[in-house]
């Protein structure tokens, strides 16, 4: 079995997916839009996008020069009149032009402290003079993330974050942010250093090899999916792997196509050198990365682009928190490099990030709900990658907390092997209407393993 998880991501695939990329010349810089902003707004605000990528073993330091892309880091301020007795603190932006962007996010200095209010944001259209309404920002911060005691949960660059908010090409913005519940109703009631995160995911690179890979003459870095199997060549490619037929039956279901992290444009030399592995994946957790449902199939993977900036640069994270992506098409993205059939460890689950892997569907769940399509693709690929480690996508497994959820450091704690987030921490994710399809999504992936 452990060859076979070494290798079979496919003949062509398997030296972009599984190696480490070495990291060498830097990208060319995007080009930036004019943009009336003042000064101040935007001072020091390549150099904490730079800064905020430090601090990751063995990681390169990423500025707005080297990579694709842009990210706009914005101090909030105190809002007009809410210094007055009884008002809660509230800060923000007042309407400004700035540089094209077409995500939105709110990070803070201390990643375990909890934002405790509302965040709104609205956006003006990308050369137009049209203003949306104000639209929530889900304020879910340390939840989704590394773990503690971890090198990555540790980091002194680590910040706390709200959800990203995709809003399409945009140039103008204004936020508030505003403290709820039994808070002093100052400016302490909210966490230090706010600020506003404006992501401009880049254009989708051309074909070729990934962008900061030395290997850019080999034709297996330039391969931008990873094809699907039947379960007949899923289960003889195992057998072939393990030199010889199986004792039992191994349960694996069809591989699913997965669409590489160069097939939706990552840039390499954001994230971590490294990669860190745990010794199996027991259980998949489902989230949805409430990033809103206003995007195309299409735009798909600038929103994962998107999300990447903002988890490495914004969150201060090695790289993207989730394995796995599903968009509404039921397309499957690679996430979090390191193999897509190894045991990589993720930071989308606070306390369960060991032996288990993340699957983010691209959308709000709450009210709306999700593509079946989304669905199946959750029971095809989970069917794949938790058959690969013998895991029965409708049993129970036990999995050892971290800490900093609903669980003290230590325990074993027994879950559904296909569970939400909700399962081990007190959030809404991955919705109310996705977290309703989870039993349907279990039988599927069950009946896909042949059980």
């Amino acid at each position: 079995m452990r060859g076979y998880l070494a290798t079979s991501i496919g003949v062509t695939c398997a030296a972009a997916l599984v190696l480490p990329l070495a990291l060498t010349a830097p990208a060319q810089a995007r080009p930036s839009a004019s943009a009336s902003a003042t000064g101040s707004d935007r001072a020091g605000a390549a150099t904490d996008v730079a800064a905020s990528a430090a601090d990751r073993a063995g990681s390169p330091v990423a500025t707005e020069a080297t990579v694709p892309g842009s990210t706009q880091s914005l101090p909030l301020a105190p809002l007009s009149g809410t210094r007055a007795v009884g008002a809660a603190a509230e800060q923000g932006l007042t309407p400004r032009d700035v540089r094209r962007f077409s995500l939105v996010g709110v990070v803070w200095n201390d990643p375990a402290t909890e934002l405790h209010g509302r965040v709104q944001v609205r956006t003006r259209a990308d050369g137009t003079t049209h203003w949306s309404g104000w639209q929530d920002v889900e304020t879910h911060s340390h939840e989704h993330a590394p773990d503690p005691d971890t090198a990555e949960g540790s980091s002194r660059r680590a910040r706390g974050s709200t959800a990203p908010l995709w809003v399409g090409d945009s140039d103008g913005v204004e936020v508030r942010v505003r403290a709820e519940g039994d808070r002093v109703p100052d400016t302490r009631a909210l966490p230090g250093g706010l600020r506003l995160e404006l992501v401009d995911p880049g254009a989708q690179p051309p074909a070729g090899a990934p962008k900061g890979s030395s290997r850019a003459g080999l034709a297996t870095l330039a391969d931008t999916e990873i094809p699907a199997l039947s379960k007949e060549q899923t289960e003889r490619e195992l057998m072939a792997e393990q030199g010889s037929a199986p004792r039992t039956q191994p349960y694996i279901g069809p591989r699913p196509r997965i669409i590489t992290r160069h097939g939706w444009g990552a840039d390499e030399s954001l994230r971590a050198r490294s990669f860190v592995y745990t010794s199996k994946v027991k259980a998949a957790f489902v989230h949805h990365t409430a990033s809103g449902n206003k995007y195309s199939c299409s735009q798909a993977p600038s929103v994962i682009r998107g999300i990447y900036r903002y988890h490495v640069l914004s969150s201060g994270w090695r790289d993207i928190g989730y394995n796995f992506l599903v968009d509404k098409c039921g397309n499957i993205y690679e996430g979090r490099a390191g193999g897509v059939t190894k045991a990589v460890m993720g930071a989308h689950t606070l306390g369960f990030n060991s032996n288990s892997m993340g699957i983010a569907v691209l959308g709000t769940f709450s009210s709306t709900k999700p593509a079946a399509a989304a669905v199946n693709a959750i029971a095809k690929l989970t069917a794949w990658k938790l058959g690969l480690y013998g895991a029965n996508p409708r049993g129970k497994t036990y999995l050892k907390s971290a800490g900093g959820n609903l669980y003290r450091k230590g325990k074993n704690v027994r879950l559904n092997v296909i569970s939400g987030h909700r399962d081990g921490f007190a959030t809404e994710c991955p919705g109310k209407q996705l977290y309703g399809k989870l039993g349907s999504a279990r039988s599927t992936s069950a009946r896909f393993q042949g059980r």
